[in-house]
């Protein structure tokens, strides 16, 4: 995944999907329905039939599935694959560990099981590639597609424009704009000035109006949606505040008082469970396998030099309360003061078994224990010195929102190539810009890519010293 800076376009997306449409469902339903179809197909190949073993075998899989994530819609075939093959990865391990702790998986034919696990991740490539170049003329053959005006030709109203045109399980289709000037480079029509918008709609029975005028145009906007009372049309208004750089941008509500989250955590409600949940269970199963290996390090970096096995440094913590960071001590000093140096090439500081442990880095283990505590999670931005918390954020925009989350032992930053040392604030900015894509578009799944690109990164010795 890519790190990429926010846009009103994408925020507009965020918006477009909590509205309901007619490939809604189908969009939200893709995976189960693939995965069961290709079930029913492996049992049928090797002469078996759908039986209630399978049935229940099909609930598990939707129940764990449902509904299919949405950051696919967007993705590159290469990324695409890999959401689809780490997904189902873990999908089958949950039902492998399921069915030997109930003694059930003797019920199925082992062939038909191995089938189903290696061609779903394809049918469900092949489907996620094909269904959004299909749905659009299905929609319009039914007569359930949309027909949607946006009031407002600006660069938000366009770049909602694009999004609808980009997603088609919306099935809206944008027949143009209204507004009072012309910009240039406008894709779909001028319709007219913002006083013929509700003429037109009912004129022409538009299902959808879109208001994407700026929120200074108050007395404009309060008079167009009086005269919008007297249509049938479904209105939605795109405040000009998502022009802005947001973080997990939603809608929500105190009591019966609307309020936008401008800059919010993605661990709120069930997300926050999920996410302490697997913390703990994957560095519990950490520290248990690797506990001799644990003690053969501590053991190594007390005769490699003499000091402390475990460096502690201060580091920003979740919300940016002061935490206190676990890792084997690799060096000759333990630096924690108002400047610190980070690790360089060749660094004379470095030990010999502590250059060893960085390459490996292996000195990050202990940061499982930080996890157990609550301070740090396995992935998330890496948490860096206090000392260059204090510089960068008067340096770098939206430094200080990678805060958000608990810091993470790795992280995207870390695996899309901005590992090692930031001597340059180019290579700090597009550190930022991951830790910050990591926000908005966290998940599960995206936690277990990185953990899986990590191990490859980790074997590959990148920028490790």
């Amino acid at each position: 995944m890519q790190a990429t800076r926010e846009n009103p376009g994408r925020t507009a997306t965020r918006l477009l999907r909590s509205q309901p449409g007619p490939g809604r469902l189908l969009r939200a339903s893709l995976d189960p329905l693939v995965s069961t179809a290709t079930l029913a197909a492996a049992v049928a190949a090797f002469g078996g039939s759908f039986d209630s073993a399978c049935l229940i075998a099909a609930l598990l899989v939707f129940a764990m599935t449902f509904p299919a994530p949405m950051a696919r819609d967007a993705a590159r075939p290469g990324e695409l694959a890999l959401d689809i093959v780490s997904g189902w990865a873990m999908v089958v391990v949950l039902l492998l560990l399921l069915g030997w702790a109930t003694q059930t998986l003797q019920l199925f034919d082992p062939r038909a099981l191995l089938a189903w696990s290696l061609g779903t991740p394809a049918a469900l490539f092949a489907a996620h590639r094909l269904l959004p170049r299909l749905l659009p003329r299905l929609l319009a053959a039914e007569g359930m597609q949309k027909v949607a005006v946006i009031a407002g030709a600006n660069d938000l109203g366009q770049r909602l424009a694009q999004r609808l045109r980009e997603n088609p399980y919306l099935g809206v289709r944008v027949a143009g704009y209204f507004d009072d000037r012309t910009p240039e480079r406008v894709h779909e029509t001028i319709l007219g000035p913002i006083s013929g918008l509700a003429d037109y709609a009912r004129a022409h029975s538009i299902d959808v109006i879109y208001v994407a005028l700026p929120m200074a145009s108050q007395p404009r906007i309060l008079s167009l949606l009086e005269a919008l009372r007297d249509t049938t049309a479904s209105i939605y208004f795109v405040p000009d505040i998502f022009v802005f750089d947001l973080i997990q941008a939603r809608v929500d509500s105190i009591v019966d008082l609307p309020v936008v989250a401008v800059c919010e955590t993605p661990f709120y409600g069930l997300n926050g469970l999920l996410k302490r949940a697997s913390d703990i269970v994957f560095s519990i199963s950490i520290l248990t396998l690797l506990s001799p290996l644990l003690l053969a390090i501590a053991i190594g970096v007390k005769r490699a030099s003499p000091g402390p096995i475990l460096f502690k440094q201060r580091r920003y913590g979740v919300d940016g309360r002061k935490i206190v960071v676990y890792k084997f001590r690799t060096m000759t000093v333990a630096e924690d003061g108002d400047v610190v140096r980070q690790a360089t090439r060749n660094d004379s500081r470095v030990t010999p078994f502590g250059a060893f442990l960085r390459r490996t880095s292996l000195d990050e283990l202990p940061q499982f224990i930080n996890v157990l505590q609550g301070r740090m999670s396995v992935v998330g931005p890496r948490p860096h010195a206090v000392a260059h918390n204090e510089l960068y954020r008067k340096l770098i925009r939206s430094y200080m929102i990678r805060h958000k989350v608990r810091p993470g032992i790795t992280g995207l930053a870390q695996v899309s190539g901005w590992r090692g040392e930031t001597d340059t604030m180019e290579k700090m900015k597009g550190r930022i810009e991951c830790d910050l894509a990591y926000l908005r578009n966290w998940s599960l799944a995206l936690d277990l890519q990185i953990i899986l690109k990590t191990v490859a990164v980790v074997l590959g010795k990148q920028n490790a010293y």
